[in-house]
């Protein structure tokens, strides 16, 4: 019955979608669409919570093309992520209840919201290629539009053409992909697939395509140039699905792919795996340091999280290859860890950036400050959130970053040298941004929440719904929960785990003390219950010895304002001042950072100005000149329209001929 559940719940969410054209304008659609999606998203979220443990369940629908039907399979795997999209859809539905009647365009957003649900389900749900590129492009157009619900402002549509760019281009590559996993025979479902057999140069082809493929969806370095301009553009909840759930679902095709289909792996597949994943985690949170848009900000913070994950699955895939099943098991359990983490903090960020966004109008964090006082509960689940993401113990970024540390320290026992050599340097790298994405989220919070309001609009901003405060503060509990009492989780994520690498960790709740060990307990162990009562006792103690043995005469002296008596707010330490040290560090290499300062003499009344110029070197060397290519060929073939019905035919006579000696050379 669960099962059957799955595939139910996704009927209701393609029905919602309906029903939101039908009910189009009016006050009672909003509530009525969100709370069918957290209906329906929950009962799915349950559906997959029982099936991950028990045995795969499929089922073939009399839909699609005749001799082939749909199939869709719900094993520990596709279980697992079920459980992330559900729950971040869940989460997204109730936040929109309440955020939801701020939109100006609700007939532009209503549809297509539980549409991009269902379109994620049944991505994760398909057991045929067909199948799963139908759904797959289904929910890139849903998302697509989405992000141009806001079609009026050009940077928006800008972002649309772009995103559906890189989604078409994205399916090209796996329809390619299938097509080789497929072979001359064409039995496109994936346990036909599992059983063929195939060349290594095959093997090769169909991960480098699958890796290209789905990391243009996850937004690895370089093909992550649609998160920074397609999340600012779409509503907040979209925000938080795209980049906490959408991303999920393009791992869970690569998982899919590299793992499951492709058979037993070649310790290389790893090197191009672990090397993107690598350099995305440093450029991502290092382009993340550079932005004052919030949102810009939490997009480029997605990219280092997906490398972060990728990591993991390549540190998998290595492991694996050298029958290290063991470790396969601790590096793929770390990456799936994190995939449930970057889905509970990230839309919790992004909900807490919508809350800020609807109280002041405002992205621009340069513009907020003070907020702490004004919107304490989002201020409050915000700082819970960007301490996950920065890996803060007790928190659950901490146990999934540790655990990936963890992995590569195994790296040594490895016997390829090519492997020897890359993962400690992958290892530097990912030290480097956890420390950068620390210091990126003190800067967010620090410039949006505390000090004192630097716009009108940040001074008179007031709390959000209670919907959302309930969305958030729900989020803001499973960071703590996860991050107190990881074993659960892990124990949890064990089936899927076995599914792909043949192997688990030791079962964590057997260990004492509710500690996760995952090698040895004389090695390594964590406890994040002890951890979590030793801050909460220490700052208990702290904030009772301050008020109980301080004094309590009223004191009165002046405000620290950096060294400027000047009671304006401008006066602050800024976000560009804030990532003045980290830019002259990195910036003139990675960037091609500049700065230009116009300080007028004494006695000239003129401002002082400072400009800070930085530039995208992977959009100047790797897109400009596809785009100017483009453009260029675009308009030489433009003169096609043009030609006689003789030149036409001439045209189509010659293609014809073409097209017969390619298929007799292919025969």
């Amino acid at each position: 019955m669960p099962p059957v559940m799955g595939l139910g719940c996704v009927a209701v969410l393609m029905g919602v979608a309906v029903l939101a054209v039908i009910l189009g304008r009016s006050k009672a659609a909003t509530p009525l669409v969100y709370g069918a999606c957290l209906v329906a998203s929950g009962l799915a979220c349950a559906a997959a919570l029982f099936q991950i443990a028990v045995e795969p369940w499929a089922t073939v629908l009399p839909l699609g093309l005749p001799w082939v039907g749909a199939h869709f399979r719900i094993d520990a795997l596709a279980a697992f992520f079920l459980i992330v999209v559900n729950l971040g859809g869940a989460a997204a539905s109730l936040y929109s209840i309440g955020y939801g009647r701020h939109e100006l365009v609700p007939l532009r957003v209503l549809p297509f919201f539980p549409a991009f649900l269902a379109g994620m389900n049944l991505v994760v749900m398909a057991d045929d290629a067909f199948t799963f590129l139908l759904a797959w492009e289904f929910m890139s157009l849903t998302s697509w539009a989405l992000v141009m619900a806001h079609h009026h402002d050009p940077e928006n549509r800008r972002a649309g053409v772009i995103y559906l760019v890189m989604a078409s281009f994205g399916t090209l590559l796996l329809l390619l992909a299938f097509g080789l996993l497929a072979g001359p025979d064409g039995h496109y479902a994936f346990a036909s697939i599992r059983e063929g057999l195939r060349s290594p140069l095959i093997a090769a082809l169909v991960l480098i395509l699958a890796l290209v493929g789905t990391g243009s969806k996850a937004g690895l370095v370089p093909l992550h140039v649609w998160l920074p301009l397609a999340h600012p553009a779409a509503p907040t909840p979209v925000s938080a699905l795209m980049s906490g759930v959408m991303t999920k679902v393009a791992i869970y095709g690569f998982l899919r792919i590299a793992l499951d289909l492709l058979g037993p792996p070649a310790w290389w597949w790893s090197l191009p795996v672990i090397a993107l994943g690598g350099v995305s985690a440093a450029m991502g949170v290092l382009y993340a340091l550079m932005q004052q848009d919030l949102k810009r900000l939490l997009a480029y913070s997605t990219v280092e999280n997906i490398g972060i994950i990728f990591i993991g699955v390549g540190l998998a895939i290595a492991f694996r290859a050298n029958n290290m099943g063991w470790a396969a098991a601790l590096a793929l359990t770390a990456a799936l860890l994190h995939v449930l983490n970057h889905m509970l903090f990230k839309s919790l960020l992004f909900f807490g950036a919508g809350a800020v966004l609807s109280a002041t109008g405002l992205r621009d964090i340069e513009q907020l400050g003070g907020l702490i006082r004004r919107m304490p509960a989002t201020s409050f689940t915000f700082l819970v959130g960007a301490a996950a993401i920065a890996a803060l113990p007790p928190l659950n970024g901490f146990v999934s970053e540790w655990l990936t540390f963890q992995a590569i320290l195994l790296s040594p026992q490895i016997p390829q040298w090519g492997l020897k050599l890359i993962v400690p340097a992958v290892g530097a790298l990912l030290a480097l941004s956890a420390t950068l994405a620390g210091a990126c989220f003190v800067r967010a919070f620090g410039i949006v929440f505390l000090g004192r309001p630097r716009s009108p609009a940040a001074e008179a901003a007031t709390e959000v719904d209670r919907f959302s405060l309930v969305a958030m503060a729900t989020l803001a509990g499973l960071c703590l929960l996860t991050g107190v009492l990881p074993g659960l989780v892990i124990d949890g994520i064990a089936p899927a785990v076995k599914l792909l690498v043949g192997e688990v960790m030791p079962r964590q709740l057997g260990v004492a003390w509710l500690s996760i060990v995952p090698i040895a307990e004389s090695r390594s162990s964590y406890n994040g219950l002890l951890v979590f009562l030793f801050v909460a006792l220490s700052t208990g103690i702290a904030v009772l010895g301050i008020h109980r043995l301080a004094s309590r005469a009223v004191r009165r002296s002046a405000i620290w304002d950096c060294g400027f008596p000047i009671t304006s707010a401008n006066t602050q330490y800024s976000a560009s001042s804030f990532a003045q040290p980290i830019r002259r560090v990195f910036g003139s290499i990675v960037f091609q950072a500049r700065e230009r300062i116009d300080m007028p003499p004494p006695g000239d009344a003129r401002p002082a100005r400072f400009q800070v110029e930085i530039k995208d070197l992977i959009w100047q060397f790797l897109y400009a000149p596809v785009g100017d290519a483009v453009w260029e060929a675009a308009n030489r073939l433009n003169r096609l329209q043009f030609l006689t019905i003789r030149r036409y035919l001439s045209l189509v006579f010659l293609a014809l001929i073409v097209l017969l000696l390619v298929v007799a050379i292919w025969t």
